[in-house]
C-alpha cells in the first residue's frame, strides 16, 4: 500500500492533539515528520511516533522535503499563510489549520501558489464531520424539518481566568480572539449548510480583563437562501445555552453538548485504537419535533478521521480534497465583515 510521508508543523495543542493522532489513524499516511522547537514536544512525538525525525524549524524541512507529500500547518495563525506558500514553493501539498489565513485576501495568495504548483490545498476544518452537524445535515437532506428558516448554534465556555495562552490573550491582528478560533467553525458550518451570506451582522467584546482580543462574540448572518443563522460564541458564558436550535417549517431540532471526539483525543484515546469512534450515548442524542410530538434522534457517530482519509484519496487517487480553501475564504470574508460591523463601520 502506498504511505504518504506527513510533515505537522507546530506541535502544540492542534499537532500533537488532532493532527498527529488523526494522520497515524489513516493507513495510507504516517507522521514522517516533526517541526517544534521545543525539546520536550519533540521527545513525546519521538515516543509517540517511533522513527519520526524531529525539526527545529520549518525552514529545516523545506530545505530537506526528502521522504515528505504533505506539510500540515499546525502553527500560531499568523504564521498559517506564509508558511503554507513556502511549504508549497517546497513542492509539498498543504493541509493548513483554521483560520486559513489572516484574511481572504491573504488566503487567496495561498491558492493562487497552489495552482500555479499544481499543489493539493485543503483546509483543516474537522467539525464538519461532528456529530451533531453530521446528524443535522443528515435531517436536513431528509427533509424532515421542512423548510429551514433559522439556524442558532453556539460555542460557549465558562472559563472567566485565562490560561495564558496566544489564542487568549494575544492580539486580534495576529488572528487571537475567539471569533477568528470557535468563529471559524460555526461560520463553516453555517455556510456549508445554508450557503453564501448576504448580510453580516456582529456584536464583539472582551470581557476578561487580560484580554485583548474579543472573548464574547454573536453573528447574524442572512444567507442568500433566505435562511437566518444566529452564532455565539464565547469565553464567558456562565450557563451554556443549546449546542443547536434548528427552527424549519415542519418541525425543530435541538441539541446539547459537545462532540465527543476533542474530549477523546485530549484524553489520550485514538481512532484507530479498536473501539467506537465518536459515537454519542443515546441520553445526550437530539431531539426532533414540534411541542405536541417531540422525539429524541440518534447521533450520527462524529468521523474527524474522514478529513485525512479523503486528503489521503486527494493525493492518491485524484480525488477532490476534503475542504476546498475557497470555502474558507468564504468564510474569512464573513469574519472580515463581522469586525467591521462589530466596529460600526
Amino acid at each position: 500500500m502506498a504511505q504518504l510521508g506527513v510533515a505537522v508543523i507546530g506541535y502544540g495543542l492542534a499537532g500533537e492533539v488532532f493532527h498527529a493522532p488523526l494522520i497515524d489513524a489513516e493507513p495510507r499516511m504516517r507522521v514522517a515528520a516533526v517541526v517544534t522547537s521545543s525539546a520536550e514536544r519533540g521527545e513525546r512525538a519521538r515516543a509517540a511516533y517511533p522513527g519520526v525525525r524531529v525539526l527545529d524549524t520549518a525552514e529545516e524541512l523545506f530545505a530537506d522535503p526528502d521522504g515528505i507529500d504533505l506539510a500540515v500547518i499546525a502553527t500560531p495563525n499568523r504564521t498559517h499563510a506564509p508558511l503554507a506558500i513556502q511549504a508549497l514553493g517546497a513542492g509539498l501539498a498543504v493541509v493548513v489549520d483554521k483560520p486559513f489565513a489572516l484574511t481572504a485576501d491573504e488566503a487567496l495568495e495561498v491558492i493562487a501558489v497552489a495552482e500555479q504548483n499544481e499543489l493539493a490545498l485543503a483546509v483543516f476544518q474537522n467539525r464538519r464531520w461532528d456529530s451533531d452537524f453530521l446528524t443535522l445535515r443528515r435531517l436536513i437532506q431528509e427533509g424532515r424539518l421542512g423548510q429551514v428558516r433559522r439556524f442558532e448554534s453556539r460555542f460557549e465556555r465558562w472559563r472567566p481566568v485565562t490560561k495564558g495562552g496566544w489564542r487568549e490573550v494575544g492580539e486580534a491582528a495576529e488572528g487571537a480572539g475567539i471569533l477568528y478560533d470557535l468563529g471559524s467553525h460555526l461560520v463553516d458550518q453555517a455556510l456549508t449548510l445554508f450557503g453564501p451570506a448576504t448580510e453580516v451582522y456582529c456584536e464583539l467584546d472582551s470581557r476578561r480583563p487580560d484580554v485583548r482580543a474579543d472573548d464574547d462574540a454573536f453573528i447574524a448572518l442572512t444567507h442568500d437562501s433566505g435562511v437566518r443563522s444566529h452564532l455565539w460564541m464565547s469565553a464567558v458564558a456562565p450557563r451554556l445555552g443549546p449546542r443547536m436550535r434548528v427552527l424549519g417549517s415542519a418541525s425543530g431540532y435541538l441539541t446539547f453538548g459537545l462532540d465527543p471526539q476533542e474530549d477523546a483525543l485530549r484524553a489520550g484515546r485514538r481512532p484507530n485504537d479498536g473501539k467506537p469512534w465518536g459515537t454519542v450515548d443515546p441520553e445526550n442524542w437530539g431531539s426532533l419535533g414540534t411541542p405536541d410530538d417531540t422525539q429524541p434522534v440518534p447521533n450520527e457517530a462524529g468521523n474527524y478521521p474522514a478529513f485525512y482519509a479523503e486528503m489521503a484519496a486527494a493525493l492518491l487517487d485524484d480525488l477532490p480534497v476534503p475542504v476546498d480553501p475557497h470555502d474558507a475564504v468564504a468564510t474569512l470574508q464573513v469574519l472580515e465583515e463581522a469586525r467591521r460591523s462589530a466596529a460600526g463601520e
